[in-house]
């Protein structure tokens, strides 16, 4: 994703929340990368069996 983009996009995410002390999770995937996931798919049109096998499973 271009910076001159992301500099668009950027501001209009909303700000993330604290993360817990106890039992925090998973560590959020950066917001630029996310966004550049989602846009892949949706130009692609990238259908479930496509997808990488290294991303969450969804039941």
């Amino acid at each position: 994703m271009p910076d001159d983009l992301w500099e668009c996009v950027a501001p209009l995410l909303p700000a993330r929340p604290p993360r817990r002390e106890r039992y925090p999770g998973r560590l959020p995937v950066d917001d630029r990368t996310a966004l550049r996931g989602i846009v892949y798919v949706l130009c692609k049109g990238v259908s479930r069996p496509g997808r990488s096998r290294h991303g969450p499973r969804s039941r």
